[in-house]
Order: structure tokens, then sequence, then C-alpha cells
């Protein structure tokens, strides 16, 4: 089964942008969808986007995520970023080829990665 790392979290100032990658093992991530989610601190994890199976590309707002097949990857791309968008940033896949906010038809977490947006 397929095995997710997170990682290019970091200390971002605010009005900068990140990248973020999920890294798979274990299977091909082109076989899944794969959402980003966010838990900032004391607030419930919430959904940010995902790429349904047979996408390459997902956008919304100030957030794009995109595959990278050849290196089993996807990342995701937060431009402009604010102080509220300090949080532990996952992925997390699924074998339904749509795409789904809800957190529980994902079977496969990522750890996690911290953001802190601070001047």
């Amino acid at each position: 089964q397929v095995q997710l790392v997170e990682s290019g979290g970091g200390l971002v100032q605010p009005g900068g942008s990140l990248t973020l990658s999920c890294a798979a093992s274990g299977d091909a991530l082109d076989r899944y969808s794969v959402g980003w989610f966010r838990q900032a601190p004391g607030k419930e994890r919430e959904t940010i986007i995902c790429i349904s199976k047979f996408s390459g590309t997902a956008a919304k707002g100030r957030f794009f995520s995109s595959r990278n097949i050849a290196k089993n990857t996807v990342s995701l791309q937060v431009r402009n970023l604010e102080s509220e968008d300090t949080a532990v940033y996952y992925c997390a896949a699924q074998q339904n080829p749509a795409c789904s906010r809800q957190q529980t038809s994902y079977d496969h977490w990522g750890q996690g990665t911290q953001v802190t947006v601070s001047s």
C-alpha cells in the first residue's frame, strides 16, 4: 500500500509563497486521488484541495496542486501566505477516482509538515 511523506514546510513571511511536496512510496500515486488538508492550532483539520485520479492539476484560490508522475509526488503551492495559513499540512490518498472533501474517505495519510507564517 502507498505510504506518504510531506516535506517543504517551514517559516515563511506573510505575503510569501511556499511549495509543499507529498512523496509516495509503495505504489504509484497516480492510481489515487490526492487531497491536501491542514490543521491550525486549536482548530479542526480542514480540507484544502484535491486532485482527482485522472487529473494532473487542481486550483482553488491561492492554492494550486499538481502531480509529478515521474517523481511519484504531488505538490501544493500556496501564494500570498497569511498568518491564518499557519498549520500542519497533510496529504492523503484514496483510490476512488473522484475527489472527496470528506476526510474519512482517505485511507492513506502522511505525517504532516508544519508551516508557520510570521514576520
